[in-house]
């Protein structure tokens, strides 16, 4: 059900409170099954989202969340997204153990009770609904005190968060006595962000934040060598068995600590030399401060945490049978040519062959090349190559840059 006919920002301010309702829950299953439980409802002093785009027209994610008004049962928030739990239970380990993952979904706090949907995207394509809860903000068990408050400091603020990218920069590794490099930094993340297409046109649609919260040890996890720092938010390397994924699966604890500012974005910035680093739509985004691709990888995962891109490379071990090939995926820079017109047809030139080959004749247009998404066969990206598949150039392909720069005017136009 679409919203009524009036402004945009009138419906925010009919329906909501400038201000966070947080919704945990844990997510446990397997490759053949899942369990969704309720853990509890969280109020969250800021609203970093626009308040005029309510409702996602992007479609993008392997869940999509949605918020009724309870008593009409009128759409008045919605969005996709994606998860950690999503991407283990395509891994081998998911075949034989069975495993919980904390979870949560955020949307402007409602002044009148809700009933909070999540629908999870089949392997067909389709969605189903897994979850429902109804919320009343007069429920007593309401949690309403921050659980990790710190300071927070501006990077770069170009205007109100609610018509700008927000991003909040998170720490992890950093002890008290490294918050100066990490404030350090933030200022090299806010330089190098800036450097790359679009955003670098863009500056003045963001905002970045960092919190000031030292871990107690320098460092991160390193599994495989038997590495173990306790710091604040449980980052490791070997997430999924991958040695440069580099994630925390302690996802309420990051919801946390980045509650201390508004955003729209969370980054967490892991204090190691090591290559590594990862992101999921709509969840949070990681990366190292001291390898020589520091700035590379910090722009490659915003790709994924905020614009929803794909990775355009080949086979990876980590995973399993990640895409079926008969549909055609949410990501905007891959496609099966099920339904190429959704995606990059348009920006094709008639005198491109589709499938394109992959030759240096090619190799500096926009077209269809296959191999992505994790397979050799099947799988379609637009251009030979671009930072979203390997870091030889220096720069995004046209689609992913028109993706990027789409996702941008959602949440500042």
């Amino acid at each position: 059900m679409l919203l009524a006919a009036v402004p945009a920002a009138a419906q925010f301010d009919r329906w909501f409170e400038p201000r966070t309702m947080r919704l945990d829950y844990y997510h446990t299953g397997n490759h053949g099954q899942e369990i969704w439980s309720f853990g509890e409802l969280i109020e969250e002093p800021h609203w970093g989202g626009s308040r005029t785009h309510l409702i996602d027209t992007f479609g993008y994610g392997n869940y999509f969340l949605k918020v009724f008004e309870a008593s009409s049962h009128r759409l008045i928030y919605s969005r996709g997204f994606s998860t950690l739990f999503f991407e283990w239970r395509t891994t081998r380990e998911a075949d034989t153990v069975t495993r919980t993952f904390p979870e949560s979904v955020v949307f402007p706090y409602p002044k009148v009770p809700v009933d909070v949907e999540i629908h999870q995207r089949t392997w067909e394509g389709s969605w189903k609904k897994v979850f429902t809860y109804h919320v009343d903000t007069a429920n007593y068990f309401v949690r309403r005190e921050l659980r990790m408050e710190y300071p927070v400091f501006d990077i770069w603020i170009s205007g109100d968060p609610s018509e700008k990218v927000d991003i909040v920069i998170l720490p992890d590794g950093y002890t008290e006595e490294e918050m100066d490099r990490f404030v350090a930094d933030c200022w090299q993340f806010e330089k190098n962000f800036f450097t790359y297409s679009p955003y670098k046109e863009h500056k003045f649609d963001f905002n970045l934040r960092a919190v000031l919260a030292p871990s107690a040890a320098s460092g991160t996890d390193i599994p495989k060598e038997g590495k173990w720092v306790p710091t604040i938010l449980g980052t490791s390397y070997y997430t999924l068995d991958s040695e440069r994924y580099l994630m925390t699966p302690d996802y309420h604890r990051v919801r946390d600590l980045a509650a201390n500012a508004p955003y729209d974005q969370i980054y967490i910035l892991v204090n190691s030399g090591k290559y590594g680093g990862g992101a999921i739509y709509n969840f949070y985004n990681v990366a190292v401060n001291g390898n020589v691709s520091s700035a590379k990888i910090l722009v490659h995962e915003f790709g994924h945490g905020f614009a929803g891109l794909g990775d355009e490379y080949g086979p990876d071990e980590t995973y399993g049978e990640f895409y079926n090939t008969k549909v055609e995926p949410w990501e905007p820079n891959l496609t099966t040519l099920v339904h190429f017109e959704r995606k990059w047809k348009d920006m094709v030139a008639d005198t491109i062959p589709v499938p394109t080959p992959d030759i240096p004749k090619y190799y500096g247009v926009v077209g269809v090349f296959e191999g992505g998404g994790y397979m050799h066969k099947g799988m379609y990206r637009p251009m030979h190559d671009c930072l979203m598949n390997t870091f030889r150039g220096e720069s995004f392909c046209p689609v992913c840059q028109r993706a990027i720069v789409r996702m941008i005017d959602f949440y500042c136009r």
